[in-house]
């Protein structure tokens, strides 16, 4: 089997082993659950603006149903697992390198979910929880990976638009992916192509991704939890 289908197969095995352990423990899963519907709303008042935006908000709604939202993979995750080697050999190597870093992301962020929820108290979600959640967890190397990984994606993807053989490839795979059991996949690269073609150059909106979650992150791990349980005006001002 080639590298890169190995280390897709190690992410996806890694992802499973969080699943594994959110049925271990119902509680643990319905917070895991809370925790990614929070973020969700979390990045949709982060980047209200951009959503919003005609240039950019289809891109950010791209980031925000399939890197941020509470949608389960578990399916996919499956089908994908048994066609890695296909996927390897069948999509040009560009994508290929787009999805093992998809994968690397998916597993960091799902290890980062499970260690997070594990320090909510409970099934209720709130800025205060979130961040002490956050702080407990720690990981401040890990959650400046999950960010580069983002950011990559989002690069892999602009770089891939400046291919003008690559969309009209994309769309030839259509019927071999569906034939390998790809088609979700081949939905993800073609919903993200497009989105990204659509913005004709996505330089200043990774800028802005990057410089906002940095920020978040930070003032995350510094926000000082008082004996009352508030937030300090910086902290609350990012969290919904």
């Amino acid at each position: 089997m080639r590298p890169d289908a190995d280390i897709i197969l190690t992410h996806l095995r890694n992802v499973a082993d969080e699943r594994a352990k959110r049925d271990a423990e119902p509680a643990l899963a319905l917070k895991v659950r809370a925790l990614k519907i929070y973020q969700q709303r979390r990045f949709s008042k982060t980047y209200a603006d951009i959503l919003e935006s005609e240039r950019y908000g289809r891109a950010a709604r791209f980031f925000l149903e399939e890197l941020y939202g509470p949608r389960d993979f578990a399916d996919r995750d499956t089908q994908f697992a048994r066609v890695v080697p296909a996927l390897v050999r069948l999509f040009p190597r560009e994508t290929v390198v787009t999805v093992s870093t998809l994968a690397e992301l998916h597993a960091l962020s799902e290890a980062l979910d499970t260690a997070t929820a594990s320090h909510l108290l409970s099934e209720e979600v709130g800025p205060v929880d979130y961040a002490r959640a956050w702080q407990a967890t720690g990981r401040a190397a890990d959650r400046a990976r999950q960010i580069a990984l983002t950011l990559s994606i989002g690069e892999s993807l602009d770089e891939l638009t400046r291919n003008s053989l690559l969309r009209h490839t994309l769309r030839m795979m259509r019927a071999p992916a569906r034939a390998a059991g790809l088609a979700e996949l081949q939905e993800f690269l073609e919903t993200g192509f497009d989105a990204f073609k659509a913005i004709k150059g996505a330089r200043t909106f990774l800028d802005t991704i990057n410089a906002r979650e940095r920020l978040l992150a930070r003032v995350l791990f510094e926000a000082p939890l008082d004996g009352s349980g508030h937030l300090g005006d910086t902290a609350l001002g990012q969290l919904p």
